[in-house]
């Protein structure tokens, strides 16, 4: 859920505007053909309210596909303090179908991709709406005020976008979304519990602090095996050690990419140091890719570069919107120092998210109350839901079944990939939990 993934650096959301504009086909809906097949579909899409910039997209998966635009609200508590485009995308197979509706935590442009497709609506034949988040990408709010990027908004424009198309395509929907769009996938159904049949997310965590506390045990404690542990442990104090020889190439490294921080370079090499536990679970690093303590300074710099680049903690990220979430209600991580005290030139790392990341016009506090909303939810309820997370992805620390004990619950699934990372997903469960989870599903359609 994090940044990396969650959180996409600047040049590769360049380089997915290029592709996505690459695949996308204008269409002027009034000079459509009586006899063209996409009529039907386009017509009812053009004609929910506040629908504007609606295009034709090309797609190798679904019958039709389109983009458009919806005007929200900033505010769904005062409407008069203005509205903002966001930005949809619509693949179609038949209005006869279920809809999976993305439920997406950053932005989407990836939705204009001709191969886009999802794991669910390619197992269950579906429909696909993807969303993309209030102030994210195209669906940034100008002026950006703050204010306005709360859960709670975000689960009312969800709310909005399902009940216009809820009207074309009135069989059962799913929502889904990955990290931090499975974190968005729980707020809504938290909100809106009567809007969705059923909710599926993946790899979403349930985050109860800025620095929660329970990702520095999971990654000192539980993830891996304890050798596993101590090579990497080992790995970063060999890399604090080395700091006088490593310093060069990893300030070469960042002048090379003009990287800019709001700190000394000294401390960006601590935190990245830091980082790297848990950049290497979360994306499936293996450990002997770990090089041996006696490698070279270029063989050493290679590897923990690769994991855990400095580019995190940058003054400017494409994903700052989500770091202003994090900051207020969605919570995040903070770093274990205790091994590292004699090695490290920072004292204390505590607040580095705002101190860093955080754009510097928000003025954010975190509060608990989503968190506690959300568990209630979870604690009372007994939704038709499936969780997908990684054994060893560190977001599976404040998995939602670390906060809730949902084992009792009748409809609730909660299913880890073994030795799973950040990637995890239905189709690399253990056959058995696959096939029960897909036969589960089969029959909630019904």
């Amino acid at each position: 859920m994090k940044r990396k993934i969650l959180l996409l650096p600047a040049v590769f959301c360049i380089i997915l505007h290029i592709f996505a504009a690459t695949f996308i086909q204008s269409a002027n809906y009034d000079n459509l053909p009586e006899n063209n097949s996409q009529v039907s579909f386009i017509d009812q899409i053009a004609h929910l309210e506040g629908v504007s910039n609606l295009t034709v997209l090309k797609t190798d998966s679904f019958i039709d596909k389109c983009v458009f635009f919806i005007e929200q609200p900033l505010d769904y508590k005062d409407i008069s303090k203005g509205v903002f485009k966001q930005r949809v995308f619509v693949s179609h197979r038949g209005f006869d179908r279920p809809t999976v509706f993305v439920t997406e935590g950053y932005g989407a442009a990836y939705g204009a991709n001709t191969r886009y497709s999802n794991e669910l609506a390619e197992l269950f034949s579906t429909n696909l709406i993807v969303v993309e988040h209030r102030y994210f990408l195209e669906s940034t709010p100008i002026p950006r005020n703050w204010e306005y990027l709360t859960a709670e908004n975000s689960a009312n424009d969800l709310h909005r976008i399902f009940s216009l198309l809820k009207t074309i395509y009135p069989q059962k929907w799913i929502s889904t979304g990955v990290s931090k769009g499975g974190q968005t996938t729980m707020i809504y159904k938290t909100f809106f519990p009567n809007d969705i049949d059923i909710a599926i997310p993946y790899v979403g965590p349930l985050n109860r602090g800025v620095e929660d506390g329970r990702h520095e045990i999971f990654l000192r404690e539980k993830v891996g095996t304890p050798q596993d542990r101590a090579i990497i442990q080992d790995f970063q104090i060999e890399i604090l050690k080395r700091r006088s020889t490593l310093m060069p190439l990893f300030a070469a490294h960042c002048g090379e990419r003009k990287f800019e921080f709001r700190t000394s370079l000294d401390e960006i090499y601590d935190l990245s140091v830091l980082e790297y536990p848990f950049a290497h679970w979360q994306y499936g690093t293996t450990i002997d890719k770990i090089p041996a303590l006696t490698a070279s300074d270029e063989e050493l710099f290679s590897q923990f570069i690769a994991v855990s680049s400095p580019r995190y903690f940058q003054d400017y990220s494409t994903i700052e919107s989500f770091y202003v979430q994090a900051e207020r209600e969605l919570g995040y991580y903070g770093y274990d120092i205790e091994p590292f005290v004699a090695y490290l030139t920072i004292k204390n790392p505590q607040g580095y998210l705002k101190k860093l990341v955080v754009p510097k016009d928000a003025d954010v506090i975190f509060d608990k109350t989503l968190y506690n909303k959300v568990c209630a939810y979870l604690e009372k309820e007994d939704p038709r839901m499936v969780f997908i997370y990684g054994e060893y992805d560190p977001w599976s620390a404040t998995a939602a079944d670390v906060s809730v004990n949902m084992k009792n619950k009748q409809n609730v699934i909660v299913a880890y990939v073994p030795q799973g990372n950040h990637s995890a997903n239905i189709r690399k469960l253990p056959k058995e939990l696959q096939r029960r989870i897909i036969d589960t599903i089969t029959k909630w359609l019904e």
